[in-house]
């Protein structure tokens, strides 16, 4: 197989199953059944996948002010990895149910820890099934590699330097929230409800049409209008606990912007100091 950056269809990794750089992903995951993914994982899924859950295997640990959904160590997260399978000579395919919001949280850590070779399956497992291709069953686990990658400091920003980019001109801080929590009217997860003063809202369902990402010239013309006359470097993505956020970024790549960084604690980090400020509206 080619190297895969952002996404890859269906029939592409179907004939690509028996490739044995190839480590597909499963990334199903409900915020309200923690367990959901899982079993829906063991009672079909994409032959020749292993699964990563969301709050063991790709967020660390929580401290009370750190978010909902905190990034791992570096050294727990590439044990992990290997764990999974997956080392410098391995393409990785990740997949959710259908819109990519789990799944473009591992492809996210993997560029974070220097993977470059990790896609989305565009449409997920709901495509994999409406595409007609084959399942499989139970619990399947890959065999261990060495993991060797090493997090870049320079795609992530903190919440000083996330509050002083969103009071920026010069800067463009992007809400992957629904706009309706974003505007502060509902919070049905967190204790504050509202955004970062100066942040921009762009929910992350818009990069889809019917569960598959828009076309890149699509996105490309809405992100441009979002963030013109920004260095990408100066554009940042939140959401909820990061990960959310994680989507908006790979749809920027996949529009060909590329540079973006996150905000891994996003809005529940935000809101467990109250003395950070909040906007409404």
């Amino acid at each position: 197989m080619s190297i895969h950056t952002t996404l890859i269809d269906t029939a592409t990794l179907a004939a690509s199953l028996t490739d044995p750089t190839v480590v597909i992903i499963d990334c199903r995951f409900e915020l309200a059944k923690p367990e959901a993914g899982e079993l829906a994982y063991a009672e079909g899924h994409i032959p020749g996948a292993a699964y990563a859950h969301l709050d063991r295997d790709l967020s660390g640990q929580k401290t009370g002010s750190n978010g909902r959904h905190p990034l791992p160590s570096p050294s727990i997260l590439a044990a992990t990895l290997g764990r999974l399978g997956i080392d410098a000579t391995t393409q990785v395919i990740a997949y959710d149910q259908d819109n990519g919001m789990h799944a473009s949280r591992l492809w996210w850590l993997l560029r974070w820890m220097g993977h470059e070779a990790v896609a989305v399956l565009d449409g997920g497992f709901a495509a994999w099934v409406a595409d007609g291709h084959a399942m499989a069953t139970g619990v399947e686990v890959h065999a261990a590699r060495t993991f060797s990658g090493a997090a870049n400091p320079d795609v992530t920003v903190d919440a000083a330097v996330v509050g002083a980019l969103a009071g920026s001109s010069s800067a463009r801080v992007i809400d992957a929230r629904a706009p309706e929590r974003y505007r502060g009217e509902i919070e049905p997860i967190d204790p504050v409800a509202g955004h970062i003063p100066g942040a921009v809202n762009y929910w992350f369902a818009r990069n889809l049409d019917n569960g598959r990402f828009r076309s890149a010239e699509a996105l490309r013309a809405e992100f441009e209008t979002l963030v013109s006359g920004v260095a990408m470097d100066q554009v940042v993505s939140y959401c909820g606990s990061g990960v959310t956020g994680c989507h908006n970024l790979l749809a920027l790549e996949h529009a060909g912007l590329r540079g973006a960084r996150l905000y891994p604690g996003s809005w529940s980090e935000w809101v467990s100091d109250p003395s950070r400020p909040v906007a409404q509206g």
